[in-house]
């Protein structure tokens, strides 16, 4: 019954939003991240001061410890565990126990922040992501063969124009198994998920204010693009955030607006009567649709990308930019993901978005989605051919092979290369910042 998920989660775009949980035997409660955009499963281990509960091994009866030791780390902090086995059990969740790893995190730096209410982190990505590799299975794999429900969950958050840190905490639903009806209003529209390691799609073109921005459509895919509810703010490759600011602060009604605003270091402050949304133009995102002569477009309005942070005095409330820059990725974060019910459909490959009736600001709607158009005017293709995440060793192997001409050298050099230089996740491969729920976490 999907019912008794709604509304199992608490937090908000600036913190993230979380999952009670309880673990071991007698149960210890826990609140748990819900992230997309990484692959573990890890509890806090041991008291940290910026954590207000912890997981304790030894007082539980069903916790087994494989002594394997694990680290992920983000752009901006990491935490150091060992991965062991116990059973959860979810009061909002599906009916049951389930036996799953969990990494107990011994050591973290930067990862659990003063103000953030949760004290774990559940990766909902695939185990390419795992770490310290791929055959550690996810939380969700685990579920999808124990409790035998179908390879599909869904995931609301609802804090549309509302503080992004604000003292309460906003509702949301994780439904695991698959798609609750009184969630969304409208049709799904789906997008194929193009590889299975985070929720990478195929983004066609933006528009902002209803005007193209006419980038070729592979800046939009560099070097990825995917959606990650553990990343607050959406982040745009640095070609097409430079593009995307200028378009916004030319159809937008201010003039004269500080540099800092945009880059995330300086607020913009409006008297409290004031509703400053009005002064700046919806963002589409335009997805190519499951039959690819077709696509859809997502729409967030301001309300949800110029964001309230505090008040200060009586009558001046402070909003900051949603949208950030990334070197390596395209991110559908918690700015967008507030405006749509979001399906993660594994079992079909296909990522779907539906408007979700929470997604208001004063009684109307902040998001739309709108479909079909024609592809015809977009490449066939805009996902780069070069896969940027191959390992860095085995291009420049081939580069050595073509410049240098000595084939036969390096073909045996290649040869003598030990296997694990052919996996492509290694252990100290680093969970790159747009994975992490860390890196824009206001402080």
């Amino acid at each position: 019954n999907f019912l008794a998920m709604v509304e199992n989660l608490q937090g908000d775009s600036g913190r993230g939003y979380y999952l009670e949980m309880l673990i071991g035997t007698p149960p210890q409660a826990l609140n748990i991240l819900v992230d997309t955009g990484s692959s573990n499963f890890a509890v806090a281990g041991v008291p940290d001061p910026d954590v207000t509960s912890y997981f304790n091994p030894e007082l539980s009866s069903t916790y087994r410890s494989e002594g394997i030791e694990v680290t992920v780390k983000y752009s901006q902090g990491s935490w150091t565990g060992v991965l062991g086995t116990d059973v959860i059990t979810m009061p909002k969740g599906l009916y049951g126990s389930y036996t799953i790893n969990i990494a107990t995190i011994l050591e973290s730096e930067n990862f659990f922040l003063p103000g953030v209410k949760w004290h774990g982190i559940l990766g909902l990505a695939y185990d390419a992501l795992a770490k310290p590799s791929s055959s550690v299975e996810t939380f969700f794999d685990s579920l999808v063969k124990q409790a035998k429900i179908p390879n599909i969950f869904s995931l609301q958050m609802c804090g549309a124009g509302l503080p992004v840190s604000g003292s309460g905490t906003n509702g949301g639903s994780l439904v695991l198994g698959g798609i609750e009806p009184s969630l969304y209003t409208g049709d799904i529209w789906y997008t194929p998920i193009k590889e299975e390691w985070y929720y990478q799609v195929e983004i066609l073109k933006l528009e902002v204010g209803g005007q193209n921005l006419e980038l070729d459509c592979r800046e939009y895919n560099a070097d990825k693009a995917i959606v990650d509810s553990g990343t607050t703010l959406l982040r745009l490759p640095e070609k097409v955030f430079s593009a995307v600011v200028q378009a916004i602060a030319r159809t937008s009604l201010i003039q004269e607006f500080s540099s800092g605003f945009w880059t995330g270091s300086q607020l913009a402050c409006w008297d409290r009567t004031e509703k400053p949304w009005s002064l700046f133009p919806k963002l589409s995102i335009y997805l190519r649709d499951e039959n690819s002569s077709r696509s859809f477009r997502i729409s967030i309005l301001p309300q949800l990308y110029i964001q309230p942070i505090l008040v200060i005095g009586d009558n001046l409330q402070c909003y900051r930019f949603g949208i950030s820059s990334s070197t390596n990725a395209l991110v559908i974060g918690a700015t967008v993901m507030e405006g749509f019910y979001v399906i993660f459909d594994r079992a079909q490959r296909r990522v779907g978005f539906a408007v979700s009736p929470c997604a208001e600001a004063d009684g109307s709607p902040v998001s739309e989605i709108e479909g079909p158009f024609t592809t015809a005017d977009v490449a066939s293709n805009c996902v780069s051919s070069v896969s940027f995440h191959e390992p860095v060793l085995w291009i420049a192997s081939y580069a050595l092979m073509s410049l240098c001409g000595i084939i036969l050298l390096v073909l045996i050099v290649l040869l003598l290369i030990p296997p694990r230089c052919q996996h492509r996740y290694t252990d100290n491969d680093v969970v790159n910042d747009e994975s992490s729920l860390v890196r824009h976490r206001w402080k």
